[in-house]
């Protein structure tokens, strides 16, 4: 069985030494290494073949926001996944923006960090509820008819997008506008040729980016 290989990256031991207890208990997870800081990471990630970087956002020398540039712009192939206890909406925003794959809170149980980490590894976006709504300002309007013609959108295209970044599945999208999977499939598929995207994640950051959230 072919595991996830994870580096953690906090700059506090005892969580470190938490995360790798928890994760170990899986048996298609690998933690391969912890680091504190995102210049260590990046190091790391140089040297080693890393599937997926559990990230701490605050972090001295070098936070999460910074080390997610820094891996993303090495290698973009490798997954991040922001795990933190502060709830901000400024450092979610950047993160994502810089490339993350999803944002979950240190509090969240063990099988929301398990499942979490697979899904982002399988390329959707993972968000706490409680994160989602920091990052959704659905008191701003935007002008989805302007981005619909300067990238040749469909409005289904639009929502697909939309629901992308809010973190749904393909089932949950093809429920959400009732259309079947294979149809959601399709569309996601015209999307990433249109946009000239390589996955969800990249989707999700466009739909940041262009303010298509709402």
């Amino acid at each position: 069985m072919s595991k996830i290989k994870i580096l953690i990256v906090d700059d506090e031991k005892l969580i470190r030494t938490g995360l790798k207890i928890i994760l170990k208990s899986h048996e298609d997870l690998d933690v391969i290494g912890d680091v504190s800081n995102g210049y260590e990471a990046l190091e790391f990630c140089k040297n080693n073949d890393v599937d997926l970087v559990l990230m701490d956002i605050r972090m001295d020398i070098c936070d999460g926001v910074l080390g997610t540039r820094l891996i993303k712009e090495y290698n973009d192939s490798i997954k991040i996944l922001i795990l933190t206890t502060f709830n901000d909406d400024k450092y979610i925003k950047d993160a994502i923006n810089f490339g993350a794959s999803g944002y979950l809170l240190k509090d969240s149980s063990d099988d929301v960090l398990y499942e979490g980490i697979r899904s982002s590894f399988y390329g959707n976006i993972v968000l706490d509820k409680s994160v989602a709504s920091k990052v959704i300002n659905k008191e701003q309007t935007v002008d989805t008819k302007s981005i619909s013609n300067t990238h040749n959108l469909s409005p289904k295209e639009i929502d697909i997008v939309r629901l992308i970044a809010n973190g749904l599945t393909n089932k949950e999208i093809s429920n959400e506008l009732f259309l079947s999977e294979g149809t959601i499939k399709n569309n996601i598929s015209n999307i990433l040729s249109k946009l000239d995207l390589r996955d969800r994640t990249q989707i999700a950051i466009f739909a940041f980016k262009n303010k298509i959230v709402t």
